[in-house]
Order: C-alpha cells, then sequence, then structure tokens
C-alpha cells in the first residue's frame, strides 16, 4: 500500500460557515446517488433548509464545458490531464458557488461527487498515486471537504448488472473495462481509510428503501448533532 503523509491529510477541512453544511455523495456507477441524492434533498426541504444539488466536474458554466469535454471525448485522456482537468472544475465551483452559497445561513450543499472521486480516478484507477493528488489539492481553495461524505458502496457485479438494467449509453469513464472499475472500488475504500470521520460507508446493496434510511439518519447525526 502506498505510504500517504499522515500530516498532509490534516490540511484537509470542511470549510466553516455556522448553520451551513457542504455533504458529498460518491460511489461507482450503478450505487443508487442520484436517487438518494433526490430524496434526501426533499427530506431536508422538508426541514426547512435551502438546498443546493451540485455535481463535479460541473455545478459552473465553466465546470459543465470541461464535463463535457472529459466526458464526451473519443480519445484517451492523459491521467495527469485527467487530473488537472477535476481540479481545475473544482476550484471554480468551491470559489463560483459552494463558498459564497455556504455563507446564507440554514444552507445545505449536496455535491454528486467530489475529491474523494479523484483519488479514486485518478489516484488508484489511473495510477497516479494518491499522495499526488492530495498534494495537488493542499491549496486554497482545493483543501477544503465536506462535512459529511456518504460512500453508497457496492461491488462491481452489482454495479454492472444495474448497469445493464438501464441500458444508457456509456461515457467515456463508464465504458472503462471491468478491472478498471474494480480498481475504482479499491479507492473508495481506501479513502474512508484515509477519512474514516469524514466518509461514511453505506451499504448500497440493499433495498433503496433500506440505504435511504442508512443515509437520512447519517444526515441527521451531522446537522442535528452541531445544532445542539
Amino acid at each position: 500500500m502506498e505510504e500517504i503523509n499522515k500530516e498532509l491529510l490534516q490540511q484537509f477541512r470542511p470549510p466553516a460557515f455556522p448553520g451551513s453544511f457542504f455533504i458529498s455523495f460518491e460511489g461507482i456507477e450503478g450505487a443508487g446517488k442520484t436517487t438518494q441524492i433526490n430524496r434526501i434533498k426533499d427530506y431536508l426541504e422538508d426541514k426547512d433548509f435551502r438546498v443546493l444539488v451540485l455535481r463535479e466536474p460541473g455545478g459552473t458554466p465553466y465546470g459543465e464545458k470541461l464535463r463535457k469535454a472529459i466526458l464526451e471525448t473519443s480519445t484517451n485522456i492523459h491521467p495527469v490531464a485527467e487530473s488537472y482537468l477535476f481540479a481545475s472544475a473544482r476550484a471554480q465551483l468551491l470559489t463560483e458557488v459552494v463558498l459564497k452559497e455556504l455563507n446564507t445561513p440554514n444552507t445545505i450543499i449536496i455535491c454528486d461527487r467530489y475529491l474523494d472521486s479523484t483519488i479514486a480516478y485518478q489516484g488508484i484507477a489511473r495510477e497516479l498515486g494518491v499522495q499526488r493528488i492530495l498534494e495537488t489539492h493542499n491549496v486554497f481553495p482545493l483543501h477544503l471537504v465536506p462535512h459529511r461524505t456518504i460512500y453508497v458502496k457496492i461491488d462491481l457485479e452489482t454495479s454492472l448488472k444495474r448497469q445493464e438494467m438501464r441500458n444508457n449509453p456509456k461515457d467515456y469513464f463508464e465504458s472503462q473495462d471491468h478491472s478498471f472499475h474494480q480498481k475504482l472500488i479499491d479507492g473508495y475504500d481506501l479513502a474512508s481509510e484515509l477519512f474514516p470521520e469524514r466518509i461514511s460507508v453505506v451499504d448500497g446493496k440493499r433495498d433503496f428503501d433500506e440505504v435511504y434510511l442508512s443515509i437520512r439518519q447519517q444526515i441527521d447525526d451531522l446537522i442535528f448533532k452541531k445544532e445542539d
């Protein structure tokens, strides 16, 4: 296993905006992130929170252009280029949206993918190394991380079955081979080991209602514990 600088890990922290929260969702294709994000959004809005849902890469005009360039490309992008493209979109999202919106009390931002995707995709699957990814992000505003990350974990077999059921056209990453997607799982597992206080692992193979209740408990523990 790659040796990670523990002092570097300590540089990553959530933004400090009392009464507002930053939450991310992670997982491989077929984990059901979108379904759960939508349900959690409705739940939080019923609790009178102002909820914004973002995605990575994307969330800004600049980020959406990068998203299109990456996911619709027909050629191989060098892993270093991938890494910096995602970091570039992320920095813009943080400065243009996240930090400004969290300044409004009672706001919750939910982001579909964030730093842990870069750890999994470029750090592990593309073999750049997690240390390199973290070093790239050890600068404002990229060192800012969510208050809580929900990692909806499924195995490769479950992922492939669910993708077959959807029968959607595959994008740049979805079209990679099975070994790539297994490495993504390894990457997310490693991220959850590196940041155990931030990342909550939820068994995504269960019924969607059961998964939702587990996620809602994690969200409640974060929000209402901090409010006490």
